[in-house]
């Protein structure tokens, strides 16, 4: 796709004072005309790029930029092929290590990735987001619409957005963007999303605000509980809220107090533990708990 192309000159450039246009064709198998293209994109984006013509000329960074060169040492390079690397592990091909490859052929002692470090991001189901991930990229580099069927603990509905982020987050893939039904930004996870399609729609001009991680289920919420668990998930709790965790008056186990996004989402969430977890405060999500564990012992009564 013309993005990774992009990358892919921009680090040629970096680590060659200068290089044909003919060159770049070959490397990236386009045609010149291709690669003009992408040049004068890097230009736009404010990357000073210099083009000349005749005996001995070339594309080249411009020579009040080339400290930007240094920037990037033997251990950025191998950071930065690294994290190529690592979308292969969501995507149907190879492309991202053969882009590696055609990076790192220039310096194979610097830039060669080690082997004993491993990215790896897809989900157990690797159809579930690969498909989407390519789908929402042409969206994004085309700046199309897309729409899908989404489900959430609030119900199943249809959505339209405007895409502008592809985001791994508590280890799963979101995108984030506009959505014109609730004229609001929103994030939706991609295992969630069914139908997905790319519209014939273009994304309108508009002042997108800067995205934050500011919805993190664990600091932030609208619910405030306290729950006792059971030393036997002391690991499980550990990979959820870290090890400064505060044992029940001296027993093994542990009592938590926390925020949560919401209490149908918190409740199956506790549900999750079994009898390990039991519910202290507030009082009143105490005794609804226990009447949601009621209606579930009643479905199995005999």
């Amino acid at each position: 796709m013309k993005i990774d192309r992009l990358i892919g000159i921009l680090s040629v450039l970096l680590q060659k004072e200068k290089v044909t246009s003919r060159e770049l064709a070959e490397k990236f198998e386009v045609s010149q005309r291709t690669i003009l293209r992408d040049v004068d994109s890097l230009c736009r984006a404010g990357i000073p790029l210099l083009s000349e013509q005749g005996s001995g000329g070339g594309i080249s960074i411009m020579d009040g930029y080339t400290i930007d060169r240094t920037l990037l040492s033997s251990e950025d390079i191998q950071a930065i092929l690294a994290g190529l690397k690592s979308l292969d592990s969501v995507s149907n091909s190879n492309k991202y290590r053969l882009l590696m490859d055609r990076l790192s052929s220039e310096q194979p002692r610097t830039a060669k990735v080690n082997n004993s470090f491993i990215i790896d991001l897809s989900s157990w189901d690797k159809s579930a987001v690969s498909d989407k991930i390519e789908l929402i990229k042409i969206a994004l580099e085309q700046r199309h619409i897309i729409s899908f069927r989404y489900f959430s603990p609030n119900g199943e509905s249809c959505r339209r957005i405007e895409p502008y982020h592809l985001i791994f987050q508590w280890s799963s893939w979101y995108v984030w963007g506009y959505c014109t039904d609730r004229e609001d930004y929103r994030m939706f996870k991609l295992t969630r999303m069914a139908e997905l399609a790319v519209t014939e729609d273009i994304i309108p001009e508009r002042n997108v605000p800067v995205y934050t991680c500011d919805k993190l289920r664990h600091t932030k919420g609208e619910i405030k509980v306290t729950v006792r668990f059971d030393n036997s998930v002391r690991w499980r709790i550990i990979d959820e809220f870290g090890t400064d965790i505060p044992k029940d008056n001296g027993s093994n186990d542990l009592l938590m107090t926390f925020t949560w996004s919401d209490k149908q989402s918190f409740f199956s969430y506790i549900l999750t533990f079994g009898s390990s977890a039991e519910i202290i405060e507030p009082p009143e999500y105490r005794k609804e708990f226990g009447s949601l564990l009621k209606n579930i012992f009643s479905k199995y009564e005999t």
